[in-house]
This record gives structure tokens, sequence and C-alpha cells, in this order.
């Protein structure tokens, strides 16, 4: 008994060793399992916007390396157009005073637009700048009417529960006085839709994937010069963001995982009896400040 009593602190430490072990290795394999589960930080893909649509990596591809661009390109002259000072306020007032006729038109009619004039428009919308020049967009012409009709069903279904749920009595009441809502008569009567895609990652030749930095600024930009470029052409457009359809129009249209849908302009020419709000834009010295 009295060889048991001195023994009982002998035991009492290894059994408090074990139990460290024991927490420890416990910890150490959670942790484990919390870092390889956990995505890793990729802040130039929108989180955001990421479509629900389900497309399971295989095991090989979630584990594959993202690889760079190629380290050297040749550097060439480059000799810029060059303007007088006259010209230069020439031409900045008269393609500001062609911006400044821009509007979102919502009726537009089903007049047919020279396909050139689309190639045109989206070889310009092209020349944009992106994140080391990764080029992460792709533009979608749709002119089948069976398809533009399908889409437009996908769209209204969205929008009438976007108006009617998710949207919010504030938003809806913002867009009571532009007089919108979910029907989109212009998906079926406008020549054209063009639907812009991100590709939040690329592919390089050898299959590897290539990462897309900025690729939602990059493509936005585009989206900016593509209205303009259509402006020039005497063509008018919407902005349409409709929310939640992404993933079914990707379906739809059969695109890749690696695309999310940003914006989708039906294109044409107004209606004869096509209104637009009677809205004014910010003067100058409301929205740019000289330091």
């Amino acid at each position: 008994m009295t060889l048991f009593s001195s023994l009982t602190p002998l035991y009492i430490a290894i059994i408090c060793v074990l139990i460290g072990v024991i927490f420890k290795k416990t910890n150490g394999e959670k942790e484990k399992r919390e870092t390889k589960s956990k995505p890793s930080s990729r802040p130039w893909v929108d989180e955001d916007l990421k479509d629900g649509t389900d497309h399971p990596l295989e095991e090989e591809e979630a584990d594959e390396e993202w690889q760079g661009l190629e380290e050297n390109v040749a550097h060439v002259p480059f000799i810029g157009e060059r303007y007088s000072e006259a010209e230069m306020i020439k031409r900045s007032q008269s393609f500001y005073e062609l911006l400044n006729k821009r509007r979102s038109v919502r009726f537009l009619s089903d007049e047919p637009v020279p396909r050139e004039v689309i190639d045109n428009v989206i070889r310009t919308a092209g020349t944009s700048p992106s994140g080391a020049h990764t080029e992460p967009w792709t533009f979608v012409v749709v002119q089948d009417p069976s398809l533009k009709h399908k889409i437009r069903e996908i769209v209204e279904e969205e929008e009438e529960i976007n108006y009617k749920k998710r949207m919010g009595d504030r938003w809806v009441n913002d867009l009571k006085r532009l007089r919108t809502n979910w029907i989109k008569e212009y998906l079926d009567t406008a020549p054209y839709l063009i639907l812009i895609f991100k590709q939040v990652y690329g592919r390089l030749p050898n299959g590897k994937k290539k990462t897309h930095y900025y690729n939602e600024i990059s493509v936005s930009i585009a989206c900016g010069i593509l209205l303009a470029a259509l402006q020039n052409a005497g063509l008018y457009t919407v902005t349409s963001t409709p929310l939640n359809c992404g993933p079914q129009l990707r379906v739809l249209l059969q695109r890749p995982a690696n695309e999310k849908l940003l914006l989708l302009l039906p294109v044409g020419y107004p209606k004869k009896d096509a209104t637009v709000p009677a809205l004014t834009r910010k003067p100058l010295e409301d929205i740019m400040v000289v330091m």
C-alpha cells in the first residue's frame, strides 16, 4: 500500500503526458484538415458574384498547380498619335457630346442590324486593358430567336422573384420611377443579345490553370468600351445584370465552369415610339476633384 502511494504521483505525471500528446495530435490533425480545406487566397477572384452551379472538380484537378505567364515578352518601339491642343479639345468635346447622347433604351425594334457592326464593336471591346494582359472575357452573341426566347424565360422567371422577394422594398421603390419590372420584351425583339462572361481563370496550352488577375475589373472596363462602341455605331442597349440568372444562362449557352455572367446587353435600334426617363447627369464639379 505504501509502495502504491509513493508511485501515485508518477502515474499521474505519465497520464498527464499521454493526455497532452493525444490532445496535441488531435489539434494538429484538425488544423491540417482546415488548412487543406481552406481555399488559397486569390483576391483577383471575385467571391461575391460566384454562381452556384454544381461543377465538382476531379480530385487531380482540385489539387493541380496554377501556372503563371511566360517570363519574356519582346518590347517594340511605340509612337502614339499626337494632336495639336486645338484638335485635342475639339476631339474630346465631340466624343463627350456623342457619349452624352447615350441612354438606356428598353424599347428596341426587331429591325436587322449588320452582323459586321457587331463584330467590330466586340473587336473594339477586346482592345481593353486587363490584369497582366490575360484578356479574361468571353462575348456570347445570340441571334437565334428560339434561344433568345429561352433566355427571356429564364430571366423573367428569376426577375419576378427578385422584384417580389429578393430585392426588398427600397430597391423596388427606387426602380418605380424608371417604370421597370420583370417583363423583358426586349430580350425577344432586339436582333442581338450580347452576354459578357468573365473568366475567373484560364487554361494554358499545357492544360494547367492560368491566373486571371482582377478579372472582374478587367471585364468591366471592356464592357464600358463596348458601350461606347455601340453608341458610336448608332446602336442602343440597356445594361442588364439579371440577379440569380447566371448559372442557368451559363448552362444554356454551354459555357465552361470558369466563366461567370457579368452583363447582358440587348442590342438594336430604338422603336419609333420608344421613351426614356427624363434624367439628368451630374455636372463636372460634382464628379471631378482637382488637387
